[in-house]
């Protein structure tokens, strides 16, 4: 929704969409409104996990078992269950479904696989993002003033004219800009801890080409995959910056990461939030 400073402010429902690089500062956000009036967080990577992906995950992790004769044995005679604990602070079951391209001796995905699973999560948030009308719906009949869509870092990545539509006809769509401080950040914690992302198709194709040729590699399966996460998220965060802005600029409204975190508090935050509609 394109709103003023002065109807937002005086909006008795206030529904969001946090969009940005994934430890940008939205779940901070989310919180610091949560303070002081009482608001439905929703998760696009919890809805992910726990819905549209969890049946997929649960395979994965029970094709892993059954690689160990004895705990097959165990779960095929139902002795022991497998469930998916996914929560909105613990989402390494997404993550590690999804996997990173690579050498499978390294803990890699084969190329196949991962491009599969690709699909799969961008099929996946597309329809957690269309899910927020409901979920808004949803949350005023559980008594919740006000509604925060804390969307995947991948939001930008969808190209989906409708997601993109539904959420502003629904939200205000707030881009918090990652500073260069915060993208040092963001990159210094690539490197320490790679994790598993999700790249568009050309995107990917297009790194791992020039990943193998740079290191003369022929086949993706002899790529280190923590390596590769490493050298390809400068490049990502790259990629994704003209996507979120042009999102913010065709749908809602921009804030910059540094700014926030010097709020304290809802008041703060929302005061920086008008200033951005003004």
């Amino acid at each position: 929704m394109k709103l003023s400073a002065s109807e937002f402010k005086n909006s008795n429902r206030k529904c969001l969409t946090l969009l940005g690089m994934s430890g940008v500062g939205k779940t901070h956000l989310a919180k610091l409104l949560s303070r002081q009036d009482k608001y439905f967080h929703y998760s696009g990577d919890y809805r992910i996990g726990a819905e549209y992906l969890n049946d997929k995950i649960l395979d994965n992790i029970k094709n892993h078992v059954r690689q160990d004769k004895w705990l097959r044995n165990l779960l095929d005679n139902e002795s022991i269950s497998i469930q998916n604990h996914i929560t909105f602070d613990n989402l390494s079951s997404v993550s590690a479904f999804l996997g990173k391209a690579g050498n499978p001796e390294l803990g890699g995905t084969p190329i196949d696989t991962f491009i599969t699973r690709q699909t799969m999560h961008l099929n996946a948030e597309t329809k957690a993002m269309l899910d927020v009308p409901q979920f808004i719906q949803k949350s005023k009949t559980q008594g919740f003033n006000h509604f925060i869509n804390d969307a995947g870092g991948s939001l930008c990545e969808l190209d989906n004219e409708q997601v993109y539509q539904t959420l502003a006809d629904n939200t205000v769509i707030l881009y918090i800009r990652a500073s260069k401080t915060n993208e040092t950040a963001l990159i210094e914690r690539a490197q320490t801890h790679p994790k598993p992302l999700y790249y568009q198709a050309d995107f990917l194709k297009q790194q791992l080409d020039i990943y193998l040729q740079k290191n003369q590699l022929i086949y993706v399966a002899q790529i280190n995959p923590n390596e590769f996460v490493r050298w390809v998220f400068p490049r990502l965060l790259e990629h994704r910056k003209p996507k979120y802005e042009a999102i913010a600029n065709k749908y809602g409204y921009t804030i910059d990461s540094e700014d926030l975190y010097q709020c304290k508090n809802a008041n703060e935050v929302f005061g920086l939030i008008y200033g951005a509609m003004n």
